[in-house]
């Protein structure tokens, strides 16, 4: 477990991660992370987007819906 402490960032409150845990996330500074809450209720960080992953299922159902036209269009 990696205890994280908030600090005064300005007029906002943020947290500083160690660089064990950004390694472990693999992103660094710049990057974006994602809070999100988890079927259990727990809130979750992660550099994943679950917008994107849902966009990407929903093409890939296209794509396999019109699996043969695309096929058709590809000669």
């Amino acid at each position: 477990m990696i205890t994280l402490k908030l600090s005064q960032i300005g007029n906002s409150v943020g947290v500083i991660l160690p660089k064990d845990a950004l390694v472990k996330l693999g992103v660094k500074k710049g990057d974006t992370l994602y809070l999100t809450e988890g079927p259990d209720g727990e809130m979750r960080l992660s550099a994943y987007n679950p917008g994107v992953a849902e966009e990407i299922a929903l093409g890939e159902e296209f794509m396999d819906d019109y699996r043969d036209a695309f096929r058709v269009l590809a000669k």
